[in-house]
């Protein structure tokens, strides 16, 4: 059976930055990139606030940028997925994990930076403007939209916030609802409320986006009435949450109530010994690419000290 001292699980800016500091200091890590190579970063078109990329760059290519730096290290990408994970509770111990099913390999250290998945409505216009006026998050692709009307849906804090983002950058944000309410923190829902150039939709939901190239309307139903409507809109933002990559790992890692793996606070550790969490799979506040690839490489060099106490 294979033997590895780091195995790193999913390929985003967490993993990648886990995996350049791990080969680095030697660790000689392996990587299995995942359903979705790259991570969310490769549904979006432009990154424009990641550093060093003064004039933007398309979410694609900046990770194949992270994979050819993490393979000029040393680093072994991978391609396949964890599908059963076996963590050993000794210190020391070597973690089983199964690789599509099919090969059986040990670790005795693991990053998991499988991140999130954004929730969407599952629109088949969702899915053809994705990049091109469809966007899970307002913070990273917001500036695009500067100028201009644009629609948000969600009720909770995560949409609230997102929707006082907008209003700073466009001149109408319409703000759809499924409820007569929001679901988000009194203070959120103040802040929306008292804002002039936030509409809130009550009772209103998604029909489908129009337009040829890339969003130009949203078409709306109302809840009450049924009567449709189109708002011009040059982007649609899905605020209905996320849902974090951590099935495999239930029952053993400790989870908050909607599956993010919780962390000793103020580093990366898990509560198995040679078990760390980086990226979104533990993040569910700031969910940037910037965030995602410091936590990588805080696991690295807690994956490193943890080895070096063993041998």
């Amino acid at each position: 059976m294979e033997q590895i001292e780091c195995l790193i699980i999913g390929s985003g800016p967490a993993g990648y930055t886990a995996a350049i500091y791990a080969a680095r200091a030697d660790l000689k890590p392996v990587m299995y990139v995942g359903l979705q190579p790259g991570g969310q970063l490769t549904t979006t078109t432009e990154v424009d606030n990641f550093p060093g990329y003064p004039q933007g760059v398309d979410g694609n290519a900046m990770m194949e940028d992270l994979k050819n730096q993490a393979e000029r290290f040393g680093t072994d990408v991978r391609w396949g997925m964890v599908s059963k994970a076996d963590f050993a509770s000794e210190p020391g111990g070597w973690h089983t994990l199964v690789i599509d099913e099919t090969t059986t390999l040990q670790a005795r250290t693991v990053i998991i930076s499988t991140g999130a998945t954004a929730k969407y409505l599952g629109l088949p216009s969702e899915e053809k403007f994705m990049g091109f006026g469809v966007s899970a998050c307002a913070v990273c692709d917001g500036f695009f939209y500067k100028g201009q009307e644009v629609v948000i849906v969600g009720g909770g804090d995560t949409a609230a916030e997102e929707a006082t983002y907008l209003s700073k950058l466009c001149p109408k944000v319409t703000m759809l609802v499924r409820k007569g309410e929001l679901r988000a923190s009194k203070a959120m829902q103040n802040r929306v409320l008292t804002t002039p150039n936030i509409e809130v939709r009550w009772y209103t939901e998604t029909v489908e986006l129009l337009g040829e190239k890339s969003v130009e309307g949203v078409k709306v139903r109302s809840l009450e009435t049924g009567v449709e409507d189109v708002i011009p809109a040059a982007g649609f933002f899905v605020a209905i949450g996320h849902k974090p990559n951590t099935d495999i790992f239930k029952g053993q890692l400790t989870m908050d109530e909607t599956g993010y793996l919780k962390t000793t606070p103020g580093t990366t550790t898990m509560n198995i010994p040679g078990v760390f969490a980086a990226g979104d799979v533990q993040d569910k506040v700031y969910r940037q690419a910037i965030t995602a690839a410091g936590t990588g490489c805080m696991a690295a060099l807690e994956a490193e000290r943890y080895l070096s106490t063993l041998h």
